[in-house]
C-alpha cells in the first residue's frame, strides 16, 4: 500500500424490502445534476431501484451511489436498522454513518451500504465492538486487530474469488452436518455490520478522544505473519483457555492463532489438555484463574456495552432444558425432527474445549452437528454463548432434565477481549497484549 493512502471499505448496513433513511446535507446521486437531501424510501419495484422523497424520486437500474458534497458535515441516518442479530439483545436502532451511501437490489429487497476509510471505520467499530471509556492500550490493541482482521478478509476474498464454485462452507449427509459461519457469505460488500463481522454502527455510537487517539497513534498498524496480514479473530471471553481457528472454521491452520491460557502462569491444578472430556469437563466445573476470569464491575463497564451488561455469567454459566422444552427448541433451530431427544454427546472437542462434533440422539433420529456455532444455534433460541460445555441429566416426573456447565462467550479464537480488557487495566501495554494473543504475529505499519 502506498504511504498516507488510507483504503476504503464497503460495509453492509441493513437489506429490506423497504429502507426510510435521511440525509442530513447535500448528496450527488450521478443522476441528474440535483443534490439530494431530507427523508427518503428505497424500493425495489420490478427489479429496479427507485428512491422516493418529498420532492424527488430516482428511478436507478439496480444501484446508485448517494456521494455527500462534503465527508465532515454531510451524514445519513438508516431508520429501524437491526443490530445483534438473532443474539438474545437484538434490537432496532436508528444509525447514522459519514460516507458514501450505496443502495443496490437483489430480488425484492434493497441492500444499504457505507462506503468510507477505513480508519474512520475502526473509530466506530472500537466504540461499538468495545466501550469507548476502555482503556487506550486496550483500544489500541483492539484497533490493531479490527484493521487486520478487516484487510485479511479483503484479501481473502480475492484468494476466493479464484476459485469460485469450489469454496464450500456446509457439508451435509444423512447422519452428519458440518457447517461454519464466516464473513465469506457476502458478496456485495466486504462486510457487514453486525456480529457475523464486527459490529459497526457508524457515528451513532459515540467515540471519545481516547478512541480517536487509539486509532490515530496505531495508524496503518497490523499482525503479519510472513507476507500475510493475519487473520485477527476474536471472542468476549475465551474461558481460560483459546481455541484453534480450524476447529471453528474451515480447516486451515495458523500459527498465530494457537492454544494458550489466558494467564500469566499455568492454571494450578488442572491437566490443560480440554479435548480429553474428563479433563474439560473438571475445567468447565471449575474456577481457574485466568485474565478473563473477573468480576470486576468497572473493567467489564469498560468491555461491555450497554445491552453487552445484560449478559453476567459469561466465565462459566448453566443452562437448563426439561426434555420437552431441549426436543422442541432443537426442532425448531435445526429443522430436523428427533423425536424426543434422550442424550447428547460430545464427539470431539477442541484446545479450549468447546466443542465442534455433538452427537444428538432422539427417539427418531440420531445426528452429528458441527462445527461451533451450528451446534450453538442449535441449542439456544438466539446462541448458547459458547460450545464449550458438559451435560448432565436429572431424572423428573415424566421426563428428565438436561443442565448444560458452560465456560466462555463466544468461539475463544485468538484474542480474548475481557482477559484483554484486564490485562490493559493490569499495566499491559498494547503491543504485550497483542503478543500474548498472538504469539507469533508481528506488528508492521503497512500505511
Amino acid at each position: 500500500m502506498t504511504d498516507n493512502i488510507t483504503p476504503e471499505i464497503s460495509v453492509g448496513i441493513v437489506s429490506g424490502t423497504g429502507l426510510t433513511f435521511t440525509l442530513d446535507g447535500e448528496f450527488t446521486t450521478g443522476y441528474g445534476d440535483k443534490a439530494l437531501s431530507g427523508s427518503f424510501t428505497a424500493l425495489a419495484i420490478d427489479g429496479r431501484l427507485v428512491i422516493k422523497g418529498e420532492n424527488d424520486t430516482i428511478e436507478a437500474t439496480t444501484e446508485t451511489t448517494l456521494t455527500p458534497s462534503d465527508y465532515d458535515s454531510c451524514s445519513f441516518t438508516l431508520h429501524a436498522v437491526t443490530i445483534g442479530v438473532d443474539f438474545h439483545w437484538q434490537r432496532n436502532e436508528d444509525q447514522t454513518f459519514r460516507g458514501m451511501l450505496k443502495l443496490m437490489t437483489r430480488g425484492e429487497k434493497v441492500t444499504a451500504i457505507n462506503i468510507l476509510p477505513v480508519e474512520d471505520y475502526l473509530q466506530s467499530v472500537i466504540s461499538s465492538e468495545m466501550s469507548a471509556t476502555s482503556s487506550v492500550e486496550l483500544l489500541r490493541a483492539h484497533a490493531v486487530i479490527s484493521r487486520s482482521w478487516l484487510l485479511a478478509q479483503i484479501e481473502k476474498t480475492s484468494r476466493l474469488s479464484e476459485v469460485a464454485g469450489r469454496y464450500r462452507t456446509s457439508f451435509i449427509s444423512e447422519t452428519e452436518i458440518t457447517r461454519w459461519y464466516d464473513r465469506e457469505d457476502h458478496k456485495e460488500f466486504d462486510v457487514c455490520a453486525d456480529d457475523h463481522c464486527q459490529r459497526y454502527q457508524g457515528i451513532t455510537r459515540a467515540s471519545t478522544k481516547v478512541v480517536e487517539e487509539a486509532v490515530r497513534d496505531t495508524r496503518g498498524e497490523v499482525l503479519m505473519s510472513g507476507n500475510n496480514i493475519c487473520d485477527a479473530r476474536y471472542s468476549k471471553c475465551c474461558g481460560g483457555i483459546t481455541e484453534l481457528f480450524e476447529n471453528v472454521w474451515e480447516p486451515v491452520s495458523h500459527s498465530y492463532l494457537t492454544r494458550l491460557t489466558d494467564s500469566s502462569l499455568p492454571p494450578a491444578g488442572f491437566d490443560t489438555d480440554l479435548t480429553v472430556e474428563e479433563n474439560a469437563v473438571r475445567w468447565i466445573s471449575g474456577n481457574p484463574d485466568a485474565f478473563c476470569n473477573t468480576t470486576d464491575r468497572n473493567i467489564l463497564s469498560q468491555v461491555l456495552n450497554n445491552y453487552d451488561q445484560e449478559t453476567n455469567d459469561f466465565f462459566r454459566w448453566k443452562v437448563f432444558y426439561t426434555q420437552g422444552e431441549l426436543s422442541a427448541l432443537v426442532k425448531e433451530r435445526t429443522g430436523i425432527d428427533f423425536g424426543l431427544i434422550t442424550a447428547l454427546e460430545p464427539l470431539s472437542r477442541g484446545t479450549s474445549g468447546r466443542i465442534f462434533r455433538l452427537r444428538i440422539t432422539g427417539e427418531k433420529k440420531t445426528m452429528i452437528i458441527g462445527k461451533e456455532l451450528e451446534i450453538r444455534k442449535a441449542l439456544s433460541k438466539s446462541h448458547l454463548y459458547s460450545s464449550a460445555f458438559f451435560v448432565e441429566t436429572q431424572a423428573g416426573e415424566g421426563e428428565m432434565t438436561f443442565i448444560l456447565y458452560g465456560a466462555g462467550w463466544g468461539h475463544g479464537v485468538g484474542f480474548c477481549q475481557i482477559g484483554a480488557a484486564v490485562m490493559g487495566a493490569s499495566g499491559y501495554g498494547y503491543r504485550e497484549i497483542l503478543k500474548h494473543y498472538f504469539v507469533t504475529a508481528e506488528i508492521i505499519k503497512m500505511y
